[in-house]
């Protein structure tokens, strides 16, 4: 049985499970795949510290870029994260001809495009099926399971902090601050959350899920993104007397050979799939020409999940190297930019969810419905809820309107003019809706 030599860069929480991972079930996944993937060697500046994990000490060094060099290396497995140093090995790899498997997103989300041509230059494999999801299999499906299919959706919860936060806030009405502060303790949510909270993580995702799904290149900064940090416990109890969950949604979906790309705290029917979805769990919805809806549900984080998907990349091109056959990218293979168009932002189109703070006096509701008209936007459904004392002394009453389908653009336009007009008090708050 050939053996092909593995090498891990980052030796944190999921490193060291992808280590634990080769070395306890060896035998197994060299029964099933008919491969000895070998782990040969692991690379951290702390090689001290003990994960829980009996790695040889003869196979723990300070030196990745040595490891990457390393002759008796076929496969390097980058699990440092960021676009630093791991940029620096997963180049080096590829222009050393030698396959790479990583789980890093944002590195894929913003270096993408150089780092696939690279690997089809040298002949070498690009693995990242844990790079979105965790251990769910979501980058495999669209590559593989999904391939007879045109996409037209796909919509996404693919952050298990916010997911935390938003489950919490609608499950004990709890605040957005005192569950922040609660997650951060348990360590779903780092001391400084801000890619998680303002929804960059679940950017650098969509930006991975689009290019598989359609083969454009998706600019990081073209990319519509909006976070859950201080939403208000407020929306969260007027949505679910709507029949609506609040959670935190990556869309891509093609809108007449344009793609629409964005994250918003999105309004969910509570009889949709996605609304079910709690606690930190991710979901993936993909909607096919040949398949309709399709659901991917599991833990999109933490140290098994993530290592286990590791480890599947590896087996798959390991298996190409002891095979000997000639590699490929995982199949990012672009076809003509001309063919699909990135949306602007504020062409984007959704119904939306509206809580403005309507000057309590007569006519008031009339003019700003009738400035939502004179742009395009068609109201649902409006409600007026009560009052606080502040809110009544200060002369304003709360109102919820339900919108048609509209432009973001046109919407926005219209919000500012009625902010600027005084009928409100403050620019209103507008939330997407599935």
């Amino acid at each position: 049985m050939k053996k092909v030599g593995i090498g891990i860069v980052g030796f944190g929480t999921v490193g060291a499970g992808v280590a634990e991972g080769l070395i306890a079930n060896a035998d197994l996944l060299a029964r099933r795949c008919g491969t000895c993937a070998e782990l040969r060697a692991v690379a951290d500046l702390d090689i001290t510290t003990d994960r829980g994990v009996d790695v040889p000490a003869a196979l723990l060094t300070t030196d990745s870029m040595g490891l990457v060099k390393r002759p008796d290396i076929d496969v390097v497995v980058e699990l440092i994260g960021g676009c630093g140093v791991a940029y620096d090995i997963v180049r080096t790899a590829l222009e050393n001809g030698k396959s790479v498997v990583t789980a890093n997103k944002k590195l894929l989300a913003e270096k993408g495009e150089e780092l696939y041509a690279l690997a089809r230059e040298r002949g070498a494999d690009l693995y990242f099926g844990a790079s979105v999801g965790g251990g769910i299999p979501i980058v495999r499906s669209l590559r593989d399971g999904l391939v007879a299919n045109e996409i037209t959706a796909i919509y996404g919860i693919l952050n298990g902090t916010c997911n935390y936060i938003l489950t919490r806030m609608a499950r004990e009405g709890a605040d957005f601050d005192t569950v922040l502060a609660d997650a951060q303790r348990l360590g779903y949510a780092e001391a400084n959350p801000s890619l998680d909270i303002d929804g960059y993580d679940t950017a650098h995702k969509i930006s991975i899920l689009t290019s598989l799904a359609y083969g454009v290149t998706v600019p990081f900064d073209r990319i519509t993104v909006e976070g859950i940090r201080g939403l208000s416990q407020t929306d969260v109890r007027y949505a679910d007397e709507m029949g609506y969950a609040i959670k935190l949604i990556a869309t891509c979906r093609e809108r007449g050979g344009a793609l629409e790309v964005r994250v918003n705290p999105t309004l969910v029917p509570k009889h949709h799939m996605l609304a079910s979805v709690s606690d930190v769990f991710n979901a993936v919805m993909v909607t096919g020409t040949m398949t309709g809806d399709t659901l991917y549900y599991g833990k999109g984080a933490g140290r098994a999940a993530t290592a286990s998907a590791v480890i599947s990349d590896i087996v798959s091109v390991a298996r190409h190297v002891a095979a000997g056959i000639p590699r490929t990218t995982e199949p990012f293979v672009p076809v003509a930019e001309s063919r699909y168009r990135l949306l602007a932002p504020e062409e984007c189109e959704s119904r939306y969810y509206l809580r403005l703070m309507v000057r309590e006096a007569c006519g008031m509701v009339g003019r700003f419905a009738t400035i939502l008209g004179d742009h395009g936007v068609s109201i649902f459904a409006a409600s007026q809820h009560e009052p606080t004392d502040a809110q009544r002394e200060a002369g304003y009453v709360p109102v919820v309107i339900l919108t048609q389908p509209a432009k973001t653009g046109a919407l926005m336009d219209a919000l500012r003019k009625i902010t600027e007009a005084g009928i409100v008090q403050s620019m209103p708050l507008a939330l997407c809706v599935l």
